[in-house]
């Protein structure tokens, strides 16, 4: 087993983790947590930059996340699918790291990689837990999986106050000048939606996202699973 995480999130891509919830990443690395991103391919498919690239801009946003690792499983960009090998590798990954937490991606999304990866996690860390599973590794019980919003948000369960750290979480977005500036790194440019303002529509999202608790920005998770709590409210003493 590798150094153990307090939080590992997977995501199909570099910058799919920082979109959706790099201010909460911040906060908790902050709070003196251990947190890893697992990207599941290099986005080799990816209409601008290229994945040597992507590779610099993913080590440079780990550096200001403050992250203890960052992994890629190198599973083809736009081929992710449940299959055994895909689930293994991921499985594999858990049992590494041993994270009391997992996030993935929402399980509804533009993109079809976000909804492969989210269906991928879910199931790897069901089959971590399991003894009989790939039986030279032992089992590994994720406390809890949440699920974080990329392009598409859905209902969020559970949001996170960042105001704190959204300059931070822009920042980390900005490492990737591939993917959202229309500056040529290497050739051309091609226009796609993340060079037409997307920095700008994640701050939008964080802004409205927290709007409903009067936070000036928050970042929202799903989960699929009750969350526990042992009170509603205190008794008093």
């Amino acid at each position: 087993m590798s150094e153990r995480l307090d939080i590992l999130i997977f995501g199909a891509h570099a910058d799919d983790a920082e979109i959706g919830m790099g201010g909460t990443i911040i906060k908790h690395v902050q709070a003196g947590l251990k947190v890893g991103i697992c990207d599941l391919t290099y986005a080799e498919m990816s209409s601008n930059g290229t994945v040597e690239r992507r590779k610099q801009e993913a080590a440079a946003a780990a550096g200001v996340l403050g992250l203890s690792m960052r992994s890629s499983l190198g599973l083809p960009d736009r081929g992710l699918f449940i299959t055994p090998e895909h689930v293994e590798a991921i499985t594999a990954e858990i049992r590494r790291h041993a994270p009391r937490v997992v996030f993935a991606p929402y399980w509804e999304d533009r993109h079809p990689d976000h909804v492969a990866c989210s269906r991928l996690v879910e199931e790897a860390v069901f089959n971590a837990k399991l003894r009989r599973y790939m039986p030279d590794e032992p089992p590994v019980q994720v406390e809890q999986l949440y699920f974080y919003f990329i392009n598409d948000m859905g209902r969020a369960d559970l949001m996170v106050d960042i105001t704190a750290q959204q300059e931070m979480k822009e920042q980390a977005l900005l490492c990737y000048r591939s993917q959202f500036e229309m500056t040529p790194v290497e050739g051309e440019t091609v226009v796609t939606p993340l060079n037409q303002g997307y920095i700008e529509r994640v701050r939008s999202r964080d802004r409205l996202t927290g709007q409903r608790r009067l936070i000036p920005y928050a970042e929202g998770f799903a989960i699929k699973s009750p969350y526990v709590v042992d009170m509603f409210i205190s008794g008093s003493e």
